[in-house]
């Protein structure tokens, strides 16, 4: 079992940055790739960024070149930097893990998930 935990949601002006963070519990996180979705209401949850267990990253489109995935395995935390935030990046931010060696992108890869963080960007 693993418990994760999201951290550093906020209310931002456009332009502004936040940095998000998950910390995990139970079994070794550096076992498990880590990824970042996100839900704005009334949307299907989509995905934002991933980092593998042996720190390759990708990204979606979307967020490319403003949003930062990182992991710290002695702190058992994943995090992610974004900077220049837009209006469309609002919703709820959910980690996740999975037991593959690489990110996915796809929800149903992703065994655990935490509660999410509310990100609202205001323009």
């Amino acid at each position: 079992q693993v418990q994760l935990v999201e951290s550093g949601g906020g209310l931002v002006q456009a332009g502004g940055s936040l940095r998000l963070s998950c910390a995990a519990s139970g079994r070794t996180f550096s076992s498990f790739a880590m990824g970042w979705f996100r839900q704005a209401p009334g949307k299907e949850r989509e995905y934002v960024a991933s980092i593998g267990r042996f720190a390759v990253t990708d990204y979606a489109d979307s967020v490319k070149g403003r949003f930062t995935i990182s992991r710290d395995d002695a702190k058992s935390t994943v995090y992610l930097q974004m900077h220049s935030l837009k209006p469309e990046d609002t919703g709820v931010y959910y980690c996740a893990s999975t037991p593959y060696n690489r990110g996915e992108t796809l929800p149903g890869r992703y065994r655990y998930w935490g509660q999410g963080t509310q990100v609202t960007v205001s323009s």
